[in-house]
């Protein structure tokens, strides 16, 4: 008894602990989303110091976004420590009537055996049970050669005789014209059937090129979409600068009957602003969630600038043990750090936030006007000359 009294004190123990620390953690979650609140209530109806650039708003917009993102993340890890993952959860759903315009085709699967064990003959019908579930005929694609016989006088008193080749929508094309089938006991008329799947699938059912690619690839072959998208990625990767940044996006997930959090990861590198020599390129990734590791296997085989937001999970980019290449140099974003000054600023205001803001103002001003210096060392001379007046 004693024994069984000791185990009982430390499983209350234990759980109690254990709801202290949830109690901690959601308390933690909470306070910082109220912070949030209040910052967007400072920036949206409060005094306004935000007069040097009115687009400053989708920042603080874009930093709640961001800090509710890391909020679910951790959330969702201790759920998952614990045992109780948000995606173990199924809601049961009533099953669905089937239309009536649907053809039935009806399946009686007899047992094996209906000799009766007690040797009295065969058994009889009592019941039945039906279950239904929706089937589909695949498309079936096959190649239609056609065939023109060309007939001649055995003589060879006569020209030759030949049918005319019938005509196609897209002349020298490969999609078939369609020729006359027999369905439900008529004959119907397939005019162009390759050309108006194809044409449905993009039109109506929104499918992406890549798919429909997919899709008439039977052979396992990399679709051709699939395979200019990694070679974009390679020509990129060899940029001395990049410009990264992840946005949420709903995913289906099957099983749950809603949708799950899922992240677009853009690699953008674009020049033009000064004048570089390399076109620009985007290139989209997904991944399931945010966390840098997403971000350091996106960038494999990168070795240069990166511009990043203030996001701390780019932060293991710049570490001397980064996988899949050598340290990153981080380029900080002057309008998210303006945000942190901003955000740090006291009600009663202070004069050192203020004359920040103003150089900040002043530097970014002169950068606007662009540089006519051909090359890059040359660019930075410019921006460092202009800037001094900026410091003033």
């Amino acid at each position: 008894m004693i024994e069984a009294e000791r185990r009982r004190a430390d499983d209350e123990c234990s759980a109690r602990l254990h709801v202290e620390s949830e109690l901690a953690a959601s308390k933690e979650s909470v306070e910082r989303l109220e912070l949030l609140v209040k910052e967007y209530e400072r920036a949206r109806f409060g005094k306004r110091s935000e007069k040097f650039n009115p687009d400053q708003m989708q920042l603080v917009l874009e930093d709640i976004e961001i800090a509710i993102a890391e909020v679910q993340e951790r959330q969702d890890d201790r759920a998952r420590r614990a045992g109780t993952a948000p995606s173990s959860r199924r809601t049961r759903r009533a099953a669905r009537a089937f239309p009536a315009h649907l053809p039935r085709i009806e399946q009686v699967i007899e047992p094996e055996n209906l000799e009766c064990p007690c040797g009295c003959g065969r058994m009889v019908q009592i019941g039945e049970d039906r279950s239904r579930r929706l089937d589909v005929m695949a498309a079936q694609y096959r190649v239609i050669e056609t065939v023109r016989p060309r007939y001649a006088c055995a003589k060879g008193c006569t020209g030759v005789a030949q049918a005319p080749a019938p005509a196609h929508l897209v002349e020298g094309g490969i999609p078939h014209r369609g020729a006359a089938g027999a369905g439900g006991g008529r004959q119907v008329q397939r005019a162009h059937a390759t050309l108006s799947s194809v044409a449905g699938s993009g039109s109506a059912w929104h499918l992406h090129r890549s798919r429909r690619s997919g899709r008439l690839d039977g052979n396992g072959r990399l679709p051709p979409r699939a395979a200019g998208r990694a070679r974009m990625s390679v020509v990129m990767k060899q940029s001395g600068r990049l410009f990264i940044d992840e946005t949420r996006a709903p995913v289906l997930d099957p099983g749950r009957g809603r949708t799950k959090t899922g992240y677009l990861w853009a690699v953008l590198r674009d020049d033009r602003g000064h004048g570089g020599p390399d076109p620009p390129i985007v290139v989209y990734h997904y991944a399931p969630g945010r966390g840098g590791d997403h971000a350091e296997r996106i960038l494999e085989g990168f070795d240069g600038i990166l511009q990043v937001d203030g996001y701390q999970g780019y932060h293991r980019l710049a570490r001397p043990k980064r996988k899949g290449g050598v340290p990153l140099r981080l380029a900080a974003c002057w309008s998210h750090s303006r945000r942190k000054i901003i955000a740090a600023t006291p009600k009663a205001g202070s004069p050192i936030a203020e004359a920040v803001l103003a150089r900040i103002a002043a530097l970014s001003m002169r950068s606007r006007r662009r540089s006519v210096a051909p090359d890059a060392p040359a660019r930075q001379t410019t921006r460092n000359e202009r800037s001094r007046a900026a410091r003033r």
